[in-house]
């Protein structure tokens, strides 16, 4: 019934009371007061009646207002809801979520990649089956032991379908109801065997830069060479190429100061370029001949050239025991001095 309909009820019922007023007005005194007093109490019921349906109103009213915000708030919960399972759903990480046993009770598409399972397929599957068999039985003994901690940290190896097992860091954060009784484990899987490998590769060769080299004793060792050149570029090219092989250098810079280290000592190999200022390689090579002659002693000597019309017998008819030009690679200069000094190389 609405509103509308219980004002005109009471409208009529007030209209047959006054006509009951008019005939009651006609009875007699005792007859009169007995059905005034029951008429009162009709009209007092009447009244009662309208003051409930008053609050029947205000209470639809407000009972209008609280639908209206379980309503909000219900919209408000399913949109919350919808958003973290799209976060949960969508996630890059792979993520499922277990019972105590290990029972997949939720899992995400990227646990399912990772997997190579349909999605659909993980539910009410053993995490464990996707465990290798080796690595069972600690699989097992984890979750039984599994602390009041909040997250855990765990490593194993899981078994893809039709795939390659690979290393995974599982990382477990376990819910519990009032008794402290584990509701849920939520974890989170993480394929580490590319880093484990990559970490690995970089301990052992952190192992091989702090190891210290062998040292491999070289032929040329000790060979002392006397090297003469002005230019100093090529001075220091000469010097550290020898030096490399563990040949023991002397370097100067003209005929003049090759003449003054002879004097103190006398090297295995003469190493001299032939184009110098002042006194060139010949003029070199011929004082040396006359000092070797008066002080009973030889040098195996070599002429170095940079030009490419360099007579080469020219070299040799004075003095020189061999001839190499610049251009020639390091090793070609190695196994000459080597050959001179009568070294195998």
């Amino acid at each position: 019934m609405s509103d509308e309909q219980f004002r005109q009820y009471v409208q009529e019922f007030h209209q047959q009371m006054a006509v009951l007023l008019d005939y009651v007005m006609q009875l007699s005194s005792p007859q009169q007061q007995q059905v005034l007093e029951v008429l009162e109490n009709m009209s007092a019921a009447i009244a009662n009646l309208q003051l409930l349906q008053e609050e029947m109103r205000t209470s639809l009213e407000a009972l209008d207002v609280v639908e209206d915000q379980l309503l909000q708030q219900n919209q408000q919960v399913y949109a919350e809801r919808k958003h973290y399972y799209n976060l949960f759903q969508f996630c890059p990480d792979a993520y499922l979520v277990t019972d105590a046993t290990g029972l997949i009770l939720e899992a995400n598409s990227a646990i399912a990649s990772l997997l190579n399972v349909p999605q659909a397929y993980l539910i009410r599957k053993p995490l464990a089956v996707f465990v290798a068999p080796s690595d069972r039985p600690a699989f097992r003994t984890f979750l039984n032991h599994l602390s009041q901690s909040n997250i855990q940290s765990w490593e194993t190896n899981l078994c893809p379908r039709y795939g390659e097992p690979f290393l995974a860091q599982l990382k477990v954060a376990s819910t519990r109801d009032r008794f402290g009784v584990i509701a849920a484990l939520h974890i989170s899987v993480h394929d580490i065997s590319e880093y484990k490998q990559v970490n690995q590769l970089n301990e052992e060769l952190q192992i091989v830069i702090q190891t210290p080299p062998m040292v491999v004793p070289k032929l040329l060792d000790g060979l002392q060479v006397l090297v003469v050149e002005d230019e100093a570029d090529a001075r220091e090219f000469i010097s550290a190429v020898l030096e490399s092989h563990g040949i023991c250098v002397t370097a100067v810079a003209s005929t003049a100061a090759a003449l003054e280290v002879l004097e103190q000592f006398h090297p295995d190999v003469l190493v001299s370029d032939i184009r110098m200022p002042d006194e060139d390689g010949y003029s070199l090579i011929r004082k040396v001949r006359e000092m070797e002659a008066l002080q009973g002693w030889h040098i195996p000597a070599a002429a170095l050239t940079a030009y490419l019309g360099e007579d080469r017998d020219k070299a040799l008819a004075a003095g020189f025991e061999s001839h190499l030009h610049k251009l020639a690679q390091p090793s070609e200069l190695i196994e000459m001095v080597a050959q001179l000094a009568g070294r195998k190389f």
